[in-house]
């Protein structure tokens, strides 16, 4: 039975991914920062749950000795978001959390593993965000980062060419889960559920773990470079369809 490993699977897309590659028949070990929920969670999708924090080496070490000596599917979708302010206004201490994790964390988590999963023929699937396509008002630090992940995708894939490791990107667009947009607001629900407002069906963490099941599950020799995922009524970064009353 193949093996896949899911990073911030304690919440949103990480946690709806795994649910939809155990369905598939995967075995998913579930890693994140907050034990009780990646416990539950494992519990239920008959997977592992490991704690990890992928800022430290130490704790992504426990990680990979977990793993063992191979894996088949890496999906790198620990990250997020801190903030809106403009540049004249950047939090900095924010700013560096977030190349900690979208970054930096990413980054440490594919090294580590990256051997076992040569051994196994495996992939890679990086978890970006269209935010690594275009900055945006207020969204410096976060587009920084996220453009930065992907660059860690691009670079991998070349240096992998002669290698037998998938490498794949999926950039989400407007997706409404529980914590991305409190997170990003400081717990401000308010704030949080004005992102959303007037968006009739902005994408749910399912579509998102819906596209990572497809890419995991094509043969071998096909890869998906990278896939820009984004609601009906979401055309571009900055043009939405809100609905007024």
């Amino acid at each position: 039975m193949s093996t896949a490993l899911v990073t911030g699977a304690s919440s949103g897309i990480g946690a709806a991914t795994a649910r939809a590659l155990a369905a598939d028949g995967w075995t998913v070990i579930c890693a994140a920062r907050r034990s009780d929920r990646i416990e539950a969670l494992a519990l239920e999708i008959g997977g592992r749950a490991v704690v990890c924090d992928v800022t430290s080496e130490d704790s992504v070490g426990g990680l990979v000795e977990a793993v063992g000596p191979e894996l088949e599917l890496l999906v790198n979708n620990a990250g997020g978001a801190i903030g809106q302010e403009p540049v004249d206004q950047a939090d900095l201490d924010a700013w560096q959390t977030m190349y900690q994790t979208n970054v930096l964390g990413t980054a440490r988590v594919t090294k580590a593993l990256l051997p076992a999963l040569e051994k196994a023929r495996g992939e890679i699937v990086f978890m970006t965000s269209t935010a690594a396509d275009a900055g945006y008002e207020g969204g410096a630090g976060y587009n920084a980062a996220k453009a930065g992940e992907r660059m860690i995708a691009e670079a991998l894939r070349l240096e992998l060419f002669d290698r037998d490791v998938r490498i794949a990107e999926i950039c989400p667009g407007m997706v409404h889960t529980d914590e991305f947009s409190l997170n990003r607001f400081h717990g401000d629900q308010s704030r949080a559920n004005n992102v959303y407002a007037g968006v009739a069906e902005p994408l749910t963490a399912k579509d998102i773990a819906e596209c990572v099941r497809w890419i995991a599950g094509l043969p071998h020799h096909v890869n998906i470079d990278r896939i820009t995922v984004r609601p009906r009524a979401q055309a571009s970064q900055f043009k939405v369809f809100r609905e007024t009353k």
